[in-house]
């Protein structure tokens, strides 16, 4: 049903539209009511119209071609890229060419997913947990007169102290909210927010290369007047210690440094943050959605006073994550979200059980399992490095040793990048963050570590999890191998670095 979904669709649109368009039809006024717009009615939808459209792909797709057969002879759609069934056109046009082709989807099969950092699968036993409180067992766990209330909240609280054993916290100090974006949200606002009622404490630190809502969070707090320094980071994607150092002053708050980095996966040294933070008596917070379940992680060793934890990149569900408070000593926050006082009155509303206890057995079977899945993502994340390096002409990004293996981010010179995906149509892959993956701009992660734009164009970022396999990772290293060569055959300064010549000496002329 999945696999023909897109298709029926697609088709019901198609007769719908022209049902509705057609005056002269005897069934016009027949026609579907979801198709017809009430003239009573207002209406927020554009007409959906192939006019309509931002890109032409037909106009696009041929004038791309055109210039190709120009200069080379060869019509685009004659050729094939090697390892599959791809047209040519795509590697001339992406823009183009994935809206021409039908997606690996609407053929039946499904890619190979190397996009960890984004999401995760759901692990079936984590499915099976959370099955019974679908169904069954549908009590509101703050109802405390009956057994539907009692049941769910006891399956909470198991949950809860799941996810505090996975980090060495107290079960109390795990406040659930609705993924790591609110989480981190709540711990910035909320400390910088509860300061600022007492005139003392107004400024903030982070880094460059935090995920988007952390820096977000931070400029919206410049509206409102608190400071803000955003730390640059060396090559190798890691935060100085001296320069951190320098950057806190008498009315610092709060540190906010990311444990992971979902781009190039680099491990920030936290113990020595932490350690600086509690001698200056300043709150550390940091978003450990890419650490949690993946690196040991302990907030009393640490010294980490609030932490962002989100479910589905544990492989749970989506829509549920966590914030870790510290308690002793106690960090105050000013809540973000107001109501019935649930979550020690930091954040108010009905919680979800199914998503809870899914979450909690997720963090349950992280913990029990961290070492098998540990020591298997190595091995499979060396296979897989070891091959794309071997190609000339790439390079990894972030430092090689204070790395999370299943983050493998590679730049391969004399590729567009956006090319590079589409013509592994047949592999779920990324070239950054999935919270900035619309955007056409170069990653500002790969950029603050001195990349240039061409470099952090041509960058994928290859994320490898529980459930990959080895067969996965050969056929990712043959195809990307293939039509990287492919690609940059197709590229007139691959055969300029060939025949020797720096580019950097080359005069480019205005046309």
């Amino acid at each position: 049903m999945s696999n023909i979904a897109p298709t029926a669709v697609r088709r019901i649109l198609r007769q719908c539209s022209r049902r509705v368009s057609s005056a002269s039809s005897p069934f016009a006024t027949q026609a579907p009511r979801a198709c017809l717009a009430s003239p009573s009615r207002r209406s927020y939808v554009s007409e959906s119209s192939p006019k309509n459209a931002t890109v032409n792909v037909e106009s696009t797709m041929r004038q791309d071609q055109r210039a190709f057969i120009n200069e080379t002879g060869i019509r685009p759609k004659d050729t094939t890229l090697p390892g599959g069934e791809i047209s040519g056109d795509v590697a001339m046009s992406p823009a183009a060419g994935i809206l021409k082709q039908a997606t690996v989807m609407d053929e039946g099969a499904r890619p190979i997913y190397l996009d960890m950092q984004a999401t995760t699968p759901t692990d079936p036993r984590v499915l099976d947990a959370m099955l019974p409180f679908l169904t069954g067992l549908y009590g509101n766990p703050h109802s405390r007169t009956h057994a539907y209330g009692w049941e769910t909240d006891t399956a909470v609280e198991q949950a809860r102290e799941h996810i505090a054993n996975l980090i060495g916290a107290d079960p109390k100090e795990i406040i659930f909210t609705s993924g790591a974006t609110e989480s981190n949200n709540m711990s910035i606002k909320g400390v910088a927010r509860f300061f600022k009622k007492g005139g003392k404490k107004n400024h903030v630190i982070t880094c460059q290369t935090e995920h988007k809502c952390v820096l977000d969070s931070c400029r919206h707090l410049q509206e409102e007047g608190f400071e803000v320094t955003y730390l640059p980071v060396q090559n190798n994607g890691l935060v100085s210690m001296e320069d951190l150092e320098k950057a806190i002053r008498p009315e610092t708050c709060l540190v906010s440094i990311m444990t992971v980095n979902n781009e190039i996966g680099v491990v920030q040294p936290m113990e020595e943050i932490g350690k600086l933070c509690r001698s200056k008596k300043i709150y550390f917070h940091t978003d450990g959605a890419q650490a949690v379940g993946k690196i040991p992680m302990d907030v009393n060793a640490m010294n980490i006073d609030l932490m962002s934890i989100s479910g589905h990149k544990i492989y749970g569900p989506k829509g549920i994550g966590a914030c870790y408070v510290r308690r002793r000593p106690r960090v105050r926050i000013d809540p973000i979200i107001s109501g019935g006082g649930q979550e020690r009155g930091l954040r108010s509303g009905t919680l979800a059980p199914p998503l809870i206890i899914g979450f909690g057995e997720a963090a349950r079977l992280c913990k029990e399992e961290m070492d098998y899945d540990t020591k298997r993502i190595d091995t499979l994340s060396a296979k897989l490095s070891h091959g794309l390096l071997s190609m000339e002409h790439t390079s990894l990004n972030g430092d090689p040793t204070r790395h999370y293996p299943g983050c493998v981010n590679v730049s391969f010179a004399y590729v567009e990048g956006e090319s590079l995906l589409m013509a592994l149509k047949d592999i779920a892959l990324s070239s950054g963050s999935a919270c900035t993956s619309a955007s056409l701009e170069p990653s500002y992660v790969l950029r603050a570590l001195g990349n240039s734009d061409e470099s952090a164009h041509s960058s994928i970022r290859f994320g490898i999890g529980r459930f990959t396999t080895e067969d996965e990772i050969n056929y990712v290293l043959k195809a990307v191998q293939e039509r990287v060569t492919f690609l940059r055959e197709l590229s007139p300064l691959w055969e300029l670095v060939q025949e020797g010549v720096d580019l950097n000496t080359i005069e480019w002329s205005q046309h």
